[in-house]
């Protein structure tokens, strides 16, 4: 009887196994003939906006905001990516600031987000002591309220109604060509450049001549995300023949367009396990040939001193349940510096500006340039 019982005990066993092997899946695709795939635990939210598909959902990489059927930011590493866009250009327009005013005024204190619907980027952003004046401008006012209410870890009502946070919806494109005001340091946090995306505008060396002129002149810093950019590129990553216009990746281009414009473009990149690959940034300014090397090269010292000196929590956002190793904590509120920054620091900057020599060798042989007329779109 007792065989009996074991046998029945293990052929439950079995099913439960089996039964959670076929449950909700979340799929998508990366690249062409490669996608991530991964169990779907809740769809917490799903609407179609005047713009795009929204959703909210409970997966692998815990809660997660997908766009239109493409992982936007997730639970388990967005504060990878939001402080890898934030961090590197708001020190680096510090840096400049100091040099060319005497010890500089206190760093960058005017910053302007396009996109940013998560509010992480802002969240990030506020944390820097010296910043007086943002302004955020995002076409989407459900991408705002949806993370508002699913994502408040992200920055949620404490970033939107923050003092210094001026929350505009509307077209960043249009904003940044009317504006009279000028801003130290610009960060696109826009959609990718796809065919018939409402972003393509704002990937063009039209539109980054006109953000050059809204820059400060002294310290001034552009930033955008750049879409993949894998340590040892992807099939398609770059164009087969000269005149090739299938879709690839776009981190080479947005590189060469913004080297048109500034002095310098600097392309760096990290993980970003949610979304199934690695991710690219590019930073813009002006100046003379020593700083480009300067950026890369800060040392580790430099950079955590400015994060003790700068970086401050941001009172009423809630904290994460991380999963990830070596950073399963919550916060005070009252954190300061280091304590508050989940992946940024020193080693990691060096990391972050280190291409591997695959990745260089074909942004290398890459000379496509983004205009108006002749656009490049990201698979």
């Amino acid at each position: 009887m007792a065989s009996s019982d074991a046998k029945a005990d293990n052929d439950q066993s079995v099913i439960l196994k089996e039964r959670a092997k076929s449950a909700f899946r979340y799929t998508e695709d990366i690249a062409p003939g490669c996608r991530i795939d991964m169990t779907l635990h809740a769809i917490l939210h799903s609407s179609v906006s005047d713009f795009q598909e929204v959703q909210v959902i409970e997966s692998y990489f815990g809660r997660t905001l997908v766009t239109d059927g493409k992982t936007q930011s997730a639970e388990h590493d967005e504060f990878v990516y939001h402080e890898s866009l934030v961090h590197p250009p708001l020190f680096w327009s510090a840096i400049l600031s100091g040099r060319n005013n005497d010890g500089g005024d206190g760093g960058p204190k005017r910053v302007f987000i396009g996109g940013g619907g998560e509010l992480a980027t802002a969240r990030e952003v506020l944390r820097h002591n010296t910043v007086e004046r943002l302004v955020m401008v995002d076409i989407d006012p459900a991408v705002i309220e949806v993370c508002k209410k699913y994502l408040p870890e992200w920055g949620g009502d404490a970033v939107a109604n923050h003092p210094k946070m001026e929350l505009i919806i509307g077209d960043a494109h249009k904003y940044l060509m009317e504006t009279d005001e000028n801003f130290d340091v610009i960060i696109m946090d826009i959609s990718d450049p796809i065919e018939a995306g409402p972003g393509i505008a704002l990937y063009t060396q039209e539109f980054y001549n006109r953000a050059a002129d809204v820059l400060s002149k002294e310290n001034g810093i552009f930033v955008t995300q750049a879409g993949s950019a894998n340590y040892v590129p992807a099939p398609h990553s770059f164009p087969k023949e000269e005149g090739d216009n299938s879709e690839s990746t776009c981190f080479s281009p947005i590189m060469n367009t913004l080297a048109t414009v500034f002095d310098h473009a600097v392309p760096y990149s990290v993980p970003m396990p949610s979304f199934g690959e690695d991710w690219g940034f590019v930073m813009a300014f002006n100046g003379p040939d020593v700083d480009a090397a300067g950026l890369i090269d800060l040392s580790p010292a430099t950079i955590d001193a400015l994060v003790e000196e700068r970086i401050e929590t941001v009172s009423g956002v809630p904290e994460h349940r991380f999963r990830s190793i070596g950073i399963n904590r919550a916060t005070t509120g009252r954190e300061r510096g280091g304590d508050v920054l989940k992946h940024y620091d020193g080693k990691a900057h060096r990391g972050m500006f280190t291409l591997s020599k695959m990745l260089r060798g074909g942004m290398k042989s890459d000379k496509r340039i983004m205009t108006e007329e002749n656009p490049i779109f990201m698979f």
